[in-house]
């Protein structure tokens, strides 16, 4: 099994002008790799391969002789990536490839040679050299491919893509299962009605980031050292703000899939919430997407089922117990009393349980069942999902209800 680990490293002066030196070159070869796909396109309506643009190498360094001083398997690799950003795009997962730039992240990839020789220090083929590093864990297994990057902050990380050999543990339902609500008041709220609050990383650290903010802006003149040293100072803000929510969700994910067997959550339509203005910065400063890749990733290392229902399941707008719907509500009422089993339920642990529940009835059916046999809006690219849209012919009828509950043996202790 593929396991990554990103651990941060120390380059001294010289080796971080050559490192300069190495992005800029890879960065280049990106460059000129996409133009001539992207023309060629336009003019012949086909593409060019990767090691057609492979080849293609040797001449751009006779040509442009500073393209040598980068250790060529990095440049190889990078023609390689841009063949593989092009699958992501054919496939629906991204977007077509853009350019890059000599601003915010740099990186370059080692595909071979890389050696670990301490938990302080990396041996990197080429001109680059011994590197110190801080490897805060074991690295078992072999060592596939080598990522090294230059954030905006200035600072510099290696991921390390170890295979340990084993293989994929098998998926297995036996166990708890949770569902989960994500919101902006409270983060997360599991179907145990467990709650967990949003620590709103951005509001925190928003009155230093405005400060540094201003300072950048009265420095109108680009070439100055005051401008850079200034800019930089905002990047560490950002960059503060970007680490603590990651360990934040790092923290939580690993904590729910270790408590639970089976995890549930909703398909969120991120790209179009940030659409409402007013609630644009809380949803972005949120991190839903990168907390629910963690969840599955996670689930999947460890032989859990992690689960996606459609977005357009109506979770909070049904009783849990009866499963029929509800009058609608304000956002500001947290909690309601059911008309049709006279219960006072919180808002968000009833959505919740929903959730729950209709993932382990979709696990009883043993099929990702999507509504009328497809999927209600497909996505065109993004975050690939584990998106299992829900019937809405189903929501309420005597079947549902009957599934829902009675689930077999091995999944209504979960409930």
């Amino acid at each position: 099994m593929l396991k990554a680990i990103k651990v941060r490293i120390y380059p001294t002066d010289a080796q971080q002008a050559h490192l300069a030196q190495a992005f800029g070159c890879s960065r280049w070869v990106w460059n000129q790799s996409l133009a001539i796909t992207s023309q060629t396109y336009k003019e012949t309506g086909r593409g060019v391969s990767a090691m057609d643009m492979k080849k293609l190498l040797p001449a751009w360094k006779k040509e442009y002789e500073w393209l040598s001083e980068s250790y060529s398997q990095c440049l190889q690799q990078s023609v390689l990536n841009l063949g593989a950003a092009f699958g992501n795009f054919f496939d629906g997962r991204a977007g077509y490839p853009s350019f890059k730039h000599r601003h915010g992240r740099q990186s370059i990839q080692y595909p071979q040679k890389v050696a670990i020789l301490s938990d302080s220090a990396i041996k990197f083929p080429g001109k680059l050299g011994t590197v110190k590093a801080k490897i805060h864990r074991d690295c078992v297994g072999k060592l596939k491919t080598v990522t090294v990057s230059r954030m905006p902050d200035g600072r510099y990380y290696a991921s390390l893509l170890l295979d340990d050999g084993t293989e994929k543990l098998e998926l297995s339902s036996e166990g708890k299962a949770v569902g989960i609500d994500l919101g902006l008041i409270d983060f997360a709220v599991t179907s145990d009605g467990s709650k967990f609050n949003n620590p709103k990383h951005l509001k925190k650290h928003e009155r230093n980031l405005k400060r540094k903010q201003r300072k950048l802006s009265r420095k109108k003149d680009k070439t100055t050292n005051k401008r850079r040293k200034s800019k930089l100072a905002l990047a560490k803000v950002h960059s503060k703000i970007s680490r603590v929510r990651e360990d934040f969700l790092h923290k939580l994910s690993r904590k729910i899939v270790n408590e639970n067997q089976v995890i549930v959550v909703e398909d969120l339509a991120v790209r179009n919430m940030v659409k409402n203005h007013n609630l644009a910065k809380s949803i972005s400063d949120a991190g839903w997407g990168m907390f629910q890749t963690m969840l599955k990733y996670k689930a999947l290392q460890d032989g859990k089922i992690y689960l996606e229902i459609g977005r357009f399941f109506p979770s909070s707008h049904l009783c849990n117990a009866t499963l029929l719907p509800i009058p609608k509500m304000d956002l500001s009422v947290r909690s309601f009393l059911c008309p049709h089993c006279n219960v006072q339920h919180d808002r968000d642990v009833n959505a919740a349980i929903n959730i729950r529940n209709e993932g382990l009835r979709i696990l009883a059916l043993g099929t990702s069942a999507t509504a009328l046999g497809g999927n209600v809006r497909p996505k065109r690219y993004g975050r690939k999902s584990t998106t299992v849209e829900a019937i809405a012919d189903e929501l309420g009828s005597p079947h549902r209800t009957a599934s829902a509950v009675g689930l077999g043996s091995s999944l209504v202790s979960n409930l």
